[in-house]
């Protein structure tokens, strides 16, 4: 059996666009191709940039406390644990495959973490073997989805009705720990994620760390395939690009660190905003960077070409399933910490359904083979935005609900459109 050319090679032969790419030597140039490329469908994440703009100065026209400090704040921290069990869905939806269980498994997750912990065992041990319990639980979702053969979908709705039977069992075997169906957190590190913050100064020095390593992979890596001869942006795009990461960075920090306190002063980045990002940077390195990233596109493109190359299409796929769950534990520790507890009352469905719709709103294929962890990102605050806008006018949660439906059905209609540009291309 052959074996998978060089990642670079992939991406080359895998764009229509190389040859015209390469030519492009100013800021015109790249912004006709790009032109080129959205029209035949290659739109990538701009529709859900502009949606999410969009969307930000509509609730911001309505309600102008939308845009104060404070709830800019907390709309990070609301969003934190829908982007992570977002990004756990990544790595099955660039499969083709689904995880309806992953908002249970990190809920039992949470049980388990919350439960050690008053037992009096410390954090990091509580947190290890809670992540360890939901690795495994998606490594056997894999193995039954990969080796008989048999539809994620049912596998994972299988697993979603069981795990919430085993959240009613592990919530009543806590006897004295948990009152009501309820287990408290006392734990100052586990509750810091989402209740404490970094001090101003090492707010803006953490942040300006981030914008200059972000800013230096992006120089480095159009460097590195300019130099190669593959299709990269023209120097003045990757500054471009570089400013505007670096701003990012700078107006994050800069509204973070903006009194958003009433009786005392607050300020400072949230952990959770730090957390997250720690996650996006490790997986979009493991795809992005690894052969086990460019095996996953390559089954989602074609499994049955991936297979005739020598991929072990059945590990890659237990190996997708095994770091969803366990993504999915980090979300349950982070859902955790919002909460305070965790109950029997989680809607493990509910948050799943939320994923799926990140993922998907921010530009990952529900067909396989597209997709990147920053979609997980950009859809999670769309869907944040909308409950968080809705609540401050007031809105019920039926009207959240049917909200996000629209922004969804919006997403899947766009990214079906993009495929059949690319095939009619």
């Amino acid at each position: 059996m052959a074996n998978l050319r060089e990642p670079d090679e992939i991406i080359a032969a895998s764009n229509a666009d190389a040859s015209a790419e390469l030519l492009a030597n100013s800021v015109g140039d790249y912004a006709r191709i790009w032109s080129r490329r959205i029209r035949s469908g290659e739109s990538g994440a701009l529709p859900v940039i502009i949606g999410l703009i969009a969307i930000v100065i509509f609730f911001w026209v309505k309600s102008p406390s939308f845009m104060t400090p404070g709830n800019l704040v907390n709309l990070m921290t609301q969003s934190a644990f829908i982007i992570t069990l977002g990004m756990a869905e990544i790595f099955v939806l660039l499969l083709g495959d689904i995880d309806l269980a992953a908002g249970f498994t990190a809920a039992c997750g949470a049980v388990i973490a919350l439960w050690m912990l008053a037992l009096g065992d410390p954090w990091w041990a509580s947190v290890i073997v809670a992540l360890i319990a939901c690795a495994a639980y998606g490594a056997l979702q894999g193995t039954i989805t990969a080796r008989l053969g048999l539809p994620s979908f049912v596998v994972t709705l299988a697993g979603q009705l069981g795990l919430s039977g085993l959240l009613l069992y592990l919530v009543a075997r806590t006897g004295s720990i948990g009152t009501g169906g309820v287990i408290p957190l006392h734990d100052k590190v586990i509750n810091g994620i989402e209740g404490s913050q970094l001090s101003g100064p090492v707010t803006w020095i953490v942040m300006i760390v981030i914008a200059v390593l972000a800013a230096a992979v992006i120089f480095f890596g159009d460097f590195r395939r300019r130099s190669s001869g593959l299709v990269a942006p023209p120097v003045s795009i990757t500054a471009l690009k570089m400013l505007a990461i670096i701003a990012a960075c700078l107006i994050v920090a800069y509204v973070a660190n903006l009194n958003r306190g009433r009786l005392i002063v607050i300020k400072g980045m949230p952990w959770a905003v730090l957390v997250v990002l720690a996650i996006l940077a490790i997986w979009t390195m493991l795809l992005g960077r690894t052969r086990f990233g460019r095996y996953v596109y390559a089954i989602g493109g074609n499994a049955e070409a991936a297979r005739r190359a020598g991929i072990n299409v059945n590990r890659i796929r237990t190996i997708a399933f095994t770091l969803c769950g366990l993504t999915a534990g980090m979300t349950g520790i982070i859902y955790a910490s919002y909460l305070g507890s965790i109950s029997t009352g989680v809607n493990g469905g509910q948050n799943v359904l939320n994923a799926v719709a990140a993922a998907v709103i921010g530009g990952t294929s529900l067909f396989g083979g597209r997709g990147k962890m920053l979609h997980a990102v950009l859809g999670g605050l769309v869907v944040g935005v909308i409950y968080n806008g809705l609540e401050l006018l007031g809105l019920s949660a039926s009207a959240q609900l049917m909200w996000t439906a629209l922004v969804l059905l919006a997403a899947v209609i766009v990214d079906r459109l993009t495929r059949r540009g690319q095939v009619a291309r």
